[in-house]
């Protein structure tokens, strides 16, 4: 099980990495574009760098950040890479501290879970409507639900691994900090 999660923690990084060199690679082409532009003699020996064609980067960069904020929230950034004010938590006892986890753990799936519906009900009626630029590149299939789709995968990752915490919480209890824990706390 840990070499399959291994793999999708790979895999997710991989993705997030792909998006990352896309938006950068987008990014200097709109550089290029922008630049070029005032060369009036560049489109008409490089027809491709038409300052015209490429309207729709601006709107491709939007969508991958967008994506990638919310698939690396949900699939690659850990708990203990948040900022976290744990005073409280760290001090009391490990008990108190599993009602902590089980109690914020419960809400957040609860809160999460509980707005699915509601946001897939809002996003049905973006199914009919078409991205500005981006269609003029990819075709008449891209939808606004498409781009904004990855946060319904977000909600649904983020409340499944509150659901676990809870669960290993009420099942198993939670460590003691170590000071090596308890120090990078007080940094």
């Amino acid at each position: 099980m840990t070499k399959l999660l291994s793999a999708l923690g790979h895999f997710a990084r991989a993705i997030a990495a792909a998006m990352m060199a896309l938006m950068f690679l987008t990014f200097v082409l709109q550089i290029a574009v922008r630049y070029s532009a005032r060369l009036e003699w560049v489109p008409e020996q490089f027809p491709f760098l038409e300052p015209s064609l490429y309207g729709w980067t601006l709107e491709f960069c939007l969508l991958l950040w967008v994506w990638l904020i919310f698939w690396g929230n949900a699939f690659i950034v850990r708990d203990q890479d948040h900022v976290t004010f744990d005073i409280l938590f760290l001090a009391v006892r490990p008990a108190v501290r599993r009602w902590f986890i089980i109690v914020s753990g419960l809400a957040i799936t609860v809160g999460l879970a509980l707005s699915i519906e509601p946001t897939w009900s809002k996003f049905y009626i973006l199914r009919l409507k078409k991205t500005a630029t981006l269609s003029s590149v990819f075709g008449d299939w891209i939808r606004m639900r498409d781009i904004y789709a990855v946060y319904i995968l977000f909600l649904v990752a983020v409340s499944l691994r509150y659901a676990w915490a809870v669960y290993r919480a009420a099942r198993h209890g939670v460590e003691a900090p170590t000071p090596k824990s308890v120090g990078d706390a007080q940094k």
